[in-house]
């Protein structure tokens, strides 16, 4: 099933997002504050470059939670959309702030993703 992502006019109209940087179609640069989490902002960069729909999150002092990258997941995509995190091999490894990770998505394309029984 290929979902598309939301449209950047609809990802522009979360209350909790604040955008900083505007780039068009091609991404923005928002701060987002978490509802239990209001006093701590997340840094959000979210960019649609070379084929791919990319959202870097960012804190401060520790990494997201799970629940934290839920939440901006459903920003920026649809609920039935597929996203993923990659960890690849050591020697690609690319760490410009200790505490950000990443959600991936390619354009227009499902990718591979273990049965759902697996993943439990």
């Amino acid at each position: 099933m290929n979902v598309k992502m939301r449209s950047i006019e609809e990802i522009k109209k979360s209350i909790r997002l604040n955008i900083v940087e505007d780039y068009g179609k091609d991404g923005l640069m928002a701060y987002y504050s978490h509802p239990r989490y209001n006093r701590r902002q997340m840094t959000i960069v979210f960019s649609c470059d070379r084929g791919w729909e990319h959202a870097s999150v960012s804190l401060k002092g520790r990494c997201p939670t799970w629940e934290e990258m839920c939440s901006i997941k459903d920003i920026f995509w649809n609920e039935e959309e597929a996203v993923m995190q990659i960890h690849p091999p050591k020697s690609e490894y690319v760490n410009l702030h200790p505490y950000c990770l990443h959600l991936w998505k390619p354009v227009g394309q499902d990718f591979i993703r273990p049965e759902k029984d697996l993943v439990y």
